[in-house]
């Protein structure tokens, strides 16, 4: 045999065996190679979280202080308890950035299976807690959250993931529109059983934005939207109070001293700020009860007006 021949022989075996290695670690051949700089979108996207994570922090502080010194609690109570979240959120998303791509990709389905399974939670006695006709809140002491909110992520990731394995079928609407309606379908019911008609409809705008800008086909799209509109409006009539909400918000106006008070006063609110604000701190609308949940639902009219 050729020296030749030897030769490429041996590079032939060095290469299967690499191959071997990389399907048994897929990542370690990832981790061999020199780091190459993050692309642009990396810093657009890290400099616009901070800015909006600033803002909410200093609208949070504006929106409650009075308030909050009203009741009798230290006007810096709800700010701080949202900087510690801030904080986590930090530490959460520089943790996440050190695992391989590869490690989270096994992770979707499990952690998508578990956020679902989370959802019972809010019907468990004793930490389950019923708001508004929705079952969707978990109180554990001085800890409460709503499951649904670990469900958005996790489905974002559960459909991202799904869209980029098979980006280069997206012509084929059995391959990826209708995998990623399917996770969107689990989710929205688990959420609709809780009575959140509110956070169904995020997950479902969610999984919609995502299969549009992936490319896929405009026309399943619209009959999907137009589908997913019907049984909204159909769960929205099947209680007296949820229809009666929805009435109100067709026609602010008369019912602006009841059901659509929050609406109005918000409302009122932008007005009052007109287009460049009255400054940070200096709202009208946040004080007493104009705006009864101005630190959380209704934020947005504290922003637009200061």
């Amino acid at each position: 045999m050729s020296s030749s021949s030897t030769l490429i022989g041996d590079r032939r075996r060095a290469a299967l065996a690499r191959s071997a290695a990389m399907r048994r670690h897929p990542t370690r051949g990832a981790q061999s190679r020199p780091s190459t700089p993050p692309p642009t979108a990396f810093y657009l996207i890290t400099v616009v979280v901070i800015v909006l994570t600033m803002l909410g922090l200093v609208m949070v502080l504006s929106a409650t202080s009075i308030s909050q010194f009203h009741k009798g609690n230290s006007p810096w109570r709800l700010f701080n308890r949202q900087l510690m979240w801030a904080v986590l959120g930090a530490v959460g998303l520089w943790l996440a950035m050190r695992v391989p791509m590869q490690r989270w990709r096994r992770l979707v389905v499990p952690g998508f299976m578990v956020t679902c399974g989370m959802m019972v939670l809010p019907f468990m006695p004793g930490i389950g807690d019923r708001v508004n006709d929705a079952a969707s809140w978990v109180v554990i002491g001085p800890i409460n959250f709503q499951p649904s909110e670990f469900l958005k992520l996790a489905l974002l990731v559960a459909c991202a993931n799904l869209l980029a394995k098979r980006r280069h079928e997206m012509h084929d609407p059995m391959r990826t529109l209708v995998p990623a309606l399917g996770l969107a379908v689990v989710a929205c019911a688990l959420c609709l059983a809780q009575g959140d008609l509110g956070s169904a409809i995020v997950l479902a705008a969610i999984v919609f934005v995502m299969v549009f800008l992936a490319g896929a086909p405009l026309v399943p799209m619209a009959v999907t939207g137009a589908g997913g509109a019907m049984v909204a409006l159909a769960f929205v009539m099947s209680s007296p109070r949820r229809e009666a909400r929805f009435t109100a918000f067709m026609d602010i106006v008369a019912h602006k001293d009841h059901l659509s008070y929050q609406t109005w006063q918000a409302m009122i609110a932008m007005a009052q700020g007109g287009v460049t604000g009255s400054g940070v701190g200096r709202g009208e609308n946040k004080l007493g009860e104009f705006l009864p949940l101005a630190h959380s639902d209704f934020i947005f009219a504290v922003v637009a007006e200061e």
